[in-house]
């Protein structure tokens, strides 16, 4: 992960058990706050995933690795407009960035990624 002091670290792990799922973990306030997306990543244009908020994980999580699970990307991320029930972020991640919506739809998310792309 490129270093990028004062910003907000990101990782997507791609994680095989217990079924296979895709897990987003966003730095912040000191923790990793963290969704389950089980459907993958990354959602294109026309299709959004379910997107279940799970407990936060300590900062150590943004290298951590095993048999069932690996970094599938890396880098920071930056607020792009959040409200209470919608986070959006640009990850800035190893191939470039990407703009998402996280919409809160009562107990669980939606993970969208918007139709207005970073330049």
């Amino acid at each position: 992960m490129t270093e990028r002091p004062g910003r907000p670290a990101f990782v997507l792990h791609d994680h095989r058990r217990p079924r296979p799922h895709f897990d987003l973990r966003l730095e912040q306030d000191g923790v990793l706050r963290s969704w389950a997306v089980p459907r993958g990543l990354p959602p294109d244009s026309s299709h959004d995933r379910l997107a279940i908020a799970v407990d936060d994980h300590e900062l150590e999580h943004l290298t951590f690795e095993d048999e069932h699970k690996s970094v599938a990307d890396t880098g920071w991320w930056e607020d792009d407009g959040s409200t209470e029930r919608r986070l959006k972020f640009v990850l800035h991640g190893r191939s470039g960035s990407v703009r998402y919506a996280l919409i809160r739809t009562g107990q669980d998310w939606l993970l969208h990624r918007t139709k207005d792309q970073p330049g």
